[in-house]
């Protein structure tokens, strides 16, 4: 009830650990936050302080994380905030700031992803999946099969528009154009009158 929900954006600071436990998969990672400011003296970009987080992914999150994050990527992190303090012997106090994420993403401002939806083996009465690091993507049940009728783009969803031809266009693009329209050069525009 009187949690500090947090969203920080970063870099993955070390590789995820993933561990199969008997409450279900669980991964961790840590962040690095980094402020930047304006120096006006200088007129650049400064780096301020850098905040280091554990961040703790469980259940399906956890198999996702361990098989899409890696070092030095820029990543979007939701969750509840928990800051440990102990003191260990010989030691001084020793403080830790956790992150139990809800969710975690890629920071698209900074570069680009490809989403792959993930099998749901928990719906199928299964428990979450591993994961498969650098393996080729679990064919997805609303997935068009290659070559099926109308045109479809082996690996586009059902639904989907694909344009073609055109620089950028991906994938997942639901733009569509309105009828009547040309793709391609655009024939110079006259002010009125024939063009002979």
């Amino acid at each position: 009830m009187n949690e500090t929900v947090v969203c920080v954006v970063g870099n993955v600071a070390t590789r995820p650990v993933y561990r199969e436990l008997s409450a279900g998969p669980s991964a961790r990672f840590r962040l690095a936050v980094t402020s930047r400011y304006w120096d006006r003296e200088k007129s650049a970009w400064t780096d301020g302080h850098t905040n280091f987080f554990t961040v703790w992914a469980n259940r399906q999150l956890a198999v996702n994380v361990a098989a899409s994050v890696e070092v030095g990527q820029p990543v979007v992190v939701q969750g509840r905030l928990k800051v440990r303090s102990e003191v260990r012997e010989g030691q001084q106090n020793w403080a830790s700031a956790d992150i139990d994420a809800v969710a975690i993403g890629h920071d698209l401002a900074r570069g680009t992803a490809l989403f792959r939806r993930a099998a749901l083996p928990e719906a199928l009465g299964g428990g979450p999946a591993r994961p498969r690091r650098g393996a080729a993507p679990r064919p997805h049940p609303r997935r068009a099969p290659a070559g099926a009728a109308g045109g479809a783009t082996p690996g586009a969803e059902l639904g989907d528009t694909v344009r073609r031809g055109k620089p950028g266009a991906e994938l997942g693009d639901t733009t569509r154009r309105r009828p009547g329209r040309r793709s391609g050069p655009t024939a110079p525009r006259t002010s009125g009158g024939d063009v002979t």
